[in-house]
């Protein structure tokens, strides 16, 4: 890993990826589906049913990139994924209910430990963006229940391609406006971080559920456990 003095002085810009690393996805889902799932009479674990769907969409869109015949919406690919969950579980659904689901991804609150240490960066003189999966207008969406003025939001529609295609991060560079080796990128995915790091970025991981990001020689140079020690790290 890089030491934090040689990261406070050449990192210039700071790019985020959104879903479960801004945003707290895993919980505010299974409090969104609880209900939902109650209604239907299913009797599993409504954090399971999230989990399997999470899972589903990661692997259709890592099939999307792969085939590179067109990107595919991340809402499209989100619908799939749910449907094809409920139908595994035995769940009835209407395609509203799918569409309704799937919408609850739009209003997802940050961790709490993020705008604190966001704006902790941004006093730092860090400029700070999202690279997000997200399809453009999902994320204008969020933006309000988030909660704080990026520098820059991008999509990887502007790209072509699910992360951690390479021309996601390429794309990123070029509307930040920063040499990649002075971003850092932040994620508190395995996935996204090698993908950043391959393309010449640095990164962070972010490591909430305590897990080992793995052997590959794309290692991050910073793991934090939270925004908290992330901020304290490069300020």
């Amino acid at each position: 890993m890089e030491r934090k003095e040689i990261l406070r002085r050449e990192i210039k810009a700071l790019a985020f990826d959104q879903y479960g690393t801004i945003v707290d996805m895993q919980k505010g889902l299974t409090e969104a589906v609880t209900p939902f799932l109650r209604n239907k009479g299913w009797q599993g674990e409504a954090g399971s049913f999230v989990t399997w769907w999470r899972r589903t969409h990661f692997e259709n869109s890592m099939i999307d990139a792969l085939c590179d015949r067109g990107h595919t919406p991340y809402r499209q690919i989100g619908h799939r994924a749910v449907s094809y969950v409920m139908y595994r579980c035995g769940i009835k659904y209407t395609q509203d209910e799918v569409r309704w689901l799937v919408g609850q991804i739009e209003s997802l609150k940050p961790f709490p430990d993020v705008l604190a240490a966001l704006k902790k960066l941004r006093d730092g003189g860090y400029r700070l963006a999202i690279l997000s999966n997200g399809d453009r207008d999902m994320l204008k969406a969020a933006g309000p229940h988030i909660g704080f003025p990026f520098d820059h939001v991008i999509s990887v529609q502007e790209a072509g391609y699910f992360k951690p295609h390479w021309k996601t991060y390429a794309k990123a560079e070029e509307l930040i406006g920063e040499d990649r080796s002075s971003i850092l990128f932040v994620a508190n995915h395995a996935f996204d971080c090698i993908g950043a790091k391959a393309f010449g970025m640095r990164t962070a991981f972010i490591d909430r559920r305590k897990r080992p990001f793995g052997e590959t020689p794309h290692q991050p140079d910073l793991i934090v456990a939270d925004f908290a020690e992330l901020a304290a790290a490069l300020t």
